[in-house]
C-alpha cells in the first residue's frame, strides 16, 4: 500500500520499535504492506545495525522487491553489508536487466564473484546483457517474458500464464514464435482471454510486430514506445530471433538518463550534474568547458579591443555592451533548446530545416522588434540621444534575428555529424551569440559615429 505523510510517519515508528524490540513478525507483518518504493526508502533511512536486522527477517526474494529501487551507491552499500550466499540469492531473483544493472556498477572482481555464485540460467542471461553495448536495446531489454507457439491454443497459453506469469516482467503482450525462435506475432492479452478456449494462437496473433534490434540505440527504443503507446517493445538480432523485450520502465529510466545527459550538455556540465559526486570530480568534468569558453572570452574581449577608438570617443556606448551581450546569449539558449527537443522527439524530422529557420528567424524579429521598440522610448528619455537608440535598437533588432538562428542552425549541424545535438551548449551559443552582438553593435555605431 502507499502511504501519506502521516501514515508513512506512524508506520516508520512502529517498524523501528519492532526491530528494536527485535520483534520479526511484527516488523514483516508491517514492512510487507508497503509499497516496494516505501520500503525502499524505509530501508536506507535505517542504522547499519537495524539494516543488518533487516537482512535476517527478510528473505532474499523480498528484499529483492525492492533492491532494484535503490540508487546505485546504495545498491553497493547493501550489498557489502550482507552475507554472500544471501547476496547471490538477492541477485538471483532480480530481474536479468536490473541484474546487469547492478554488477556494471560494481567495482573490481565483485560482479565475478557474484555471477560466480547464482544459478547457471540466471547467470547466463545477465552475462548476455552485459555484453551488449552500454545504451542499446540489448543492454536495457528484460529476458523475463513469455514467448508462445502458434500452433497452441487459447486455452493451453492461459494455463501457462498462470504458471510462468509471476515470474515475467510483463504479461501484456505474449510473442508468438516459430521453430527456430524467431519472432512471427503478437498477442495482447486482452485478444487472448475474449479468444474462444480452443481457438489457436496463429489465428489471433497479429502478425505486423514493431521490433528493434539490440544494437538499437535506446533513444530510438523510446521514440518508438512513446509513438505507438507500447507497454514494452520486443528486441530482435539481426537474424530475427527473439532476444527479449524493453518495458515502458526501463523507458522511463532511459527518457530520465537522456534528458539529464542533455542538461549536462547544453549546461556545460556532462558527467558533473550528480550532486553525489565529490567537488573535484566536478571541477575535473567541468574545467574542459570552462577552459574552452575562457579563451572565446579573449576573442570577445578582442572584438572589444577591436573598437577602442570609438569606445573612446563615445564613451556612453559602453553601457550597453551588457545589454548586447545577454540579450544575444539568452535569445540564441532558447532557441538552441527549442532544436535540441524537437531532434530528440523527432518534429525536426517532420518540419524540415527550413521551416525551423524561417520559425525561429521571424521568432527573432519579433523580439528584436519588441526590444527595439522599448529601447527608442526609454534611451532618450534616461541619455537625450535619440541617435544613440536608435544605434542600441537596430543593433538589438539585427542581433536577436541571428542569433535565434544560429541557435537552431549549429545543432542541427552537428546532429548531421553524428554526435550528441545538446554538445551545443548554452555557454557556447552565447558565446558565439555574444561575438556576433558585438561585432553588429559597434559596426553600427562607428558608421554613425560623426552623427553622434
Amino acid at each position: 500500500m502507499r502511504l501519506n505523510q502521516e501514515n508513512r510517519q506512524k508506520y516508520e515508528s512502529m517498524m523501528r520499535d519492532s526491530l528494536q524490540e527485535t520483534d520479526s513478525q511484527q516488523f514483516r507483518e508491517f514492512f510487507l504492506e508497503l509499497h516496494v518504493s516505501d520500503q525502499a526508502d524505509f530501508f536506507m533511512k535505517l542504522e547499519g545495525d537495524f539494516r543488518k536486522l533487516v537482512y535476517s527477517y527478510l528473505t532474499p526474494e523480498e528484499f529483492a522487491e525492492f533492491f532494484h529501487r535503490l540508487e546505485p551507491e546504495e545498491q553497493e552499500m547493501a550489498s557489502q553489508e550482507m552475507e554472500n550466499q544471501y547476496l547471490y540469492s538477492v541477485v538471483n531473483n532480480l530481474y536479468a536487466d536490473d541484474a546487469a544493472d547492478f554488477l556494471a556498477d560494481l567495482k573490481g572482481s565483485k560482479a565475478i564473484e557474484i555471477l560466480t555464485g547464482m544459478d547457471d540460467k540466471e547467470a547466463d542471461d545477465v552475462k548476455e546483457l552485459m555484453s551488449y553495448e552500454p545504451e542499446t536495446a540489448g543492454a536495457i531489454m528484460t529476458k523475463e517474458f513469455i514467448k508462445v507457439s502458434s500452433a497452441e491454443k487459447a486455452s493451453q497459453v492461459v494455463e501457462r500464464l498462470r504458471r510462468e506469469g509471476p515470474d515475467a516482467e510483463t504479461v501484456y503482450y505474449l510473442y508468438v514464435v516459430d521453430e527456430e525462435h524467431k519472432l512471427v506475432g503478437v498477442v495482447s492479452l486482452r485478444d487472448l482471454i475474449i479468444a474462444d478456449p480452443d481457438e489457436m494462437i496463429k489465428n489471433i496473433m497479429s502478425t505486423r510486430v514493431v521490433s528493434v534490434y539490440t544494437d538499437t540505440d535506446q533513444e530510438e527504443v523510446a521514440g518508438l514506445i512513446r509513438k505507438y503507446d507500447f507497454l514494452a517493445a520486443p528486441v530482435v538480432t539481426h537474424g530475427g530471433i527473439l532476444a527479449g523485450i524493453v518495458t515502458v520502465d526501463d523507458i522511463l529510466d532511459v527518457i530520465e538518463e537522456e534528458a539529464t545527459e542533455d542538461f549536462g550538455e547544453i549546461s556545460a556540465s556532462k558527467g558533473a550534474t550528480d550532486v553525489n559526486i565529490s567537488a573535484f570530480t566536478a571541477a575535473k568534468r567541468r574545467s574542459p568547458w570552462i577552459i574552452m569558453l575562457m579563451f572565446f572570452g579573449m576573442i570577445t574581449a578582442g572584438v572589444i579591443g577591436q573598437f577602442e577608438e570609438t569606445l573612446e570617443q563615445i564613451v556612453l556606448l559602453s553601457i550597453f555592451i551588457p545589454l548586447i551581450m545577454d540579450s544575444a546569449g539568452n535569445t540564441g539558449t532558447q532557441s538552441l533548446a527549442v532544436m535540441v527537443r524537437s531532434l530528440a522527439t523527432g518534429s525536426f524530422a517532420k518540419k524540415g530545416l527550413w521551416h525551423t529557420i524561417r520559425r525561429e528567424f521571424g521568432t527573432g524579429i519579433m523580439l528584436g522588434l519588441i526590444c527595439a521598440v522599448t529601447l527608442l522610448l526609454i534611451i532618450p528619455f534616461l541619455y537625450e540621444s535619440y541617435l544613440l537608440a536608435f544605434i542600441v535598437g537596430v543593433s538589438l533588432l539585427i542581433t536577436l534575428s541571428l542569433a535565434t538562428i544560429v541557435g537552431a542552425v549549429i545543432p542541427v549541424i552537428i546532429n548531421k555529424l553524428k554526435l550528441d545535438p545538446a554538445i551545443a551548449s548554452g555557454p557556447f551559443i552565447t558565446t558565439i551569440n555574444d561575438i556576433l552582438g558585438l561585432l553588429i553593435y559597434f559596426s553600427i555605431a562607428t558608421a554613425l559615429l560623426q552623427y553622434l
